[in-house]
């Protein structure tokens, strides 16, 4: 038990909504650290909170409560989930938030949240993460068993995630979101590159219509302006321009809210190609 809750939602950071939720759960657990992952997640972008939740968690110490808020099926009878997946605790609903979560960490005990008499009353149709997971990260925290809040459950995921082709000498993917900077984020992973057995030098990266001719470590290794390949500190192979942005280049559209957070960019899929180049 570390006595930390974390919060990562889609409210923005000008509205009262993750204040609603802190002072529900102060109230309860006054001792409790509170920590915001994130509430720049595009509203209502379920795949990009359960990329940002899965990112996050595993620099936080054993025992800490996630909450995760972006459900845009509040108000209907979509279940709200507590789980215990690896070494953490997560409440959040069963609308995908947890599809990357249980392909890297195993899942330990899942409840559904039923036991009413852990929520705020009234319930509010519309306010599910202040009035129903805010004071069960709160009582959880404090040290009530997970089986208190409801009956054993299952973790559905219905997002489905694409998979980067795996050959001997080439692997192809896509980009999957956009970052603050423009870098644009692909479903390649650093173990996936190494697959390839060639150093980075001795990789080719072709996006779309464009090659990528320069696969580099840091940002600091091109000149300002360049298109380079490199893996992020996420673990996934990143498509940046030096001082500039990969999205604008490359002709992914990044909206303003996307200032502090990532933009899902599935919906235009861009093909990202690695070659080993074989001399």
């Amino acid at each position: 038990m570390t006595g930390t809750i974390t919060f990562l939602t889609d409210f923005g950071t000008d509205a009262p909504y993750v204040a609603q939720m802190k002072g529900v759960v102060l109230s309860i657990a006054p001792h409790v650290r509170l920590v915001d992952l994130s509430h720049a997640v595009p509203p209502q972008s379920v795949r990009l909170g359960a990329i940002v939740l899965a990112d996050c968690v595993r620099w936080f110490p054993p025992g800490t409560v996630h909450v995760a808020v972006v459900d845009p099926g509040v108000g209907t009878d979509r279940p709200i989930l507590a789980a215990e997946i690896g070494t953490w605790r997560f409440v959040a609903p069963d609308n995908g938030l947890w599809s990357l979560l249980t392909r890297r960490f195993p899942i330990h005990r899942v409840v559904r949240l039923a036991e009413s008499s852990y929520w705020n009353s009234p319930v509010s149709p519309t306010f599910h993460g202040r009035d129903i997971m805010a004071p069960v990260a709160a009582y959880w925290a404090s040290g009530t068993p997970i089986e208190a809040f409801g009956p054993p459950a299952q973790i559905e995921c219905p997002l489905a995630w694409p998979s980067p082709e795996i050959h001997d000498d080439r692997i192809v993917g896509q980009v999957i979101a956009a970052d603050s900077f423009g870098n644009l984020v692909t479903n390649i992973t650093q173990s996936e590159l190494a697959k390839l057995g060639e150093s980075p030098g001795k990789r080719h990266v072709v996006v779309g219509d464009d090659s990528v001719l320069r696969f580099v470590t840091t940002y600091g290794e091109a000149a300002p302006d360049d298109l380079v390949a490199l893996v992020g500190s996420s673990g996934r192979l990143e498509l940046a321009v030096v001082g500039g942005s990969a999205a604008r280049r490359l002709g992914v559209d990044v909206p303003d809210r996307c200032a502090a957070s990532l933009v899902d960019a599935m919906d235009r899929p861009l093909k990202v190609m690695v070659e080993a180049v074989r001399r």
